[in-house]
C-alpha cells in the first residue's frame, strides 16, 4: 500500500506514544530506559494531540497504522498556557510521586512548559516535533509530512515556525537544513539548536 499523509485520529494515540518513545534517542530506540515509557509521550506527543489535534498530520502505511508524524502548535505562548491549565492536570497526578532517578530531567521538562517561551523565538510562534519510525524513512516522506504542515500553518496565518534538537543528531540537522531551515541565534547558556524558517512552501 502508498503511504499517506492524513489528519489524526484519537485511535492513533498509542502508535504516536510507541513513535515518541521509539525515536527519541536521535531517530533511535529509547524504550525501557525510563521508569514508564509513555513520559517521552506525555512531554513530546499527547499534549499536541490533545490541545491542538487539527495541526497534526499523521503519515500512514496505507493500511491504517500510524508510522511517522509531524506535531506542533501554532501559538507557542497559547500552548504553554493551555499546557499548564489543561494538559497537566489531565495526567491525574500520574508522576507526583515519580523519584525514578532516570526520569529527573524528563520530569523537569513536562513540569516547567515555561521553558519553551524564549525571546529569541518570538519571531516564530510555532513550533513543531516531527518523527518517523525507520522503515517510514528515506522515501521522501519526511519531507511531505513537512510540507503538508507548513501548508497547515501558513493557511492559518503563521509566518514562521521553529524546532529544538540536538546538536549532535547530524542526520536531523541535514534534513532540516535540506528543507530551508536555519538557525537562530541563541546566547551560548541556552544549551541545545535552535532552527526556524518561514511557512511559506
Amino acid at each position: 500500500m502508498q503511504p499517506i499523509i492524513r489528519g489524526y485520529r484519537p485511535s492513533d494515540l498509542d502508535a504516536l506514544y510507541d513513535i515518541c518513545i521509539s525515536t527519541a534517542d536521535a531517530g533511535a530506540d529509547l524504550r525501557g530506559r525510563f521508569s514508564d515509557d509513555r513520559l517521552m509521550g506525555d512531554i513530546y506527543a499527547a499534549p499536541y494531540v490533545t490541545l491542538e489535534p487539527g495541526v497534526a498530520r499523521i503519515l500512514d502505511d496505507g493500511e491504517g497504522n500510524a508510522v511517522g508524524y509531524i506535531l506542533g502548535t501554532v501559538n507557542t505562548p497559547e500552548f504553554v498556557r493551555r499546557y499548564e491549565a489543561e494538559w497537566l492536570p489531565a495526567l491525574g497526578g500520574r508522576y507526583d510521586n515519580d523519584d525514578d532517578p532516570r526520569d529527573e530531567n524528563l520530569l523537569k521538562q513536562l513540569r516547567q512548559p515555561q521553558r519553551m517561551l524564549l525571546p529569541e523565538l518570538e519571531a516564530y510562534p510555532a513550533h513543531l516535533h516531527i518523527d518517523l519510525l525507520p522503515e517510514a524513512r528515506g522515501h521522501g516522506e519526511g519531507r511531505a509530512l513537512m510540507t503538508s504542515f507548513l501548508q497547515g500553518l501558513h493557511a492559518a496565518g503563521v509566518e514562521r515556525v521553529h524546532l529544538s534538537m540536538a546538536p549532535s543528531n547530524t542526520g536531523a540537522r541535514a534534513f532540516y537544513d535540506r528543507l530551508g531551515f536555519t538557525e537562530i541565534p541563541m546566547p551560548p547558556d541556552r544549551g541545545g539548536l535552535y532552527l526556524g524558517r518561514e511557512t511559506k512552501v
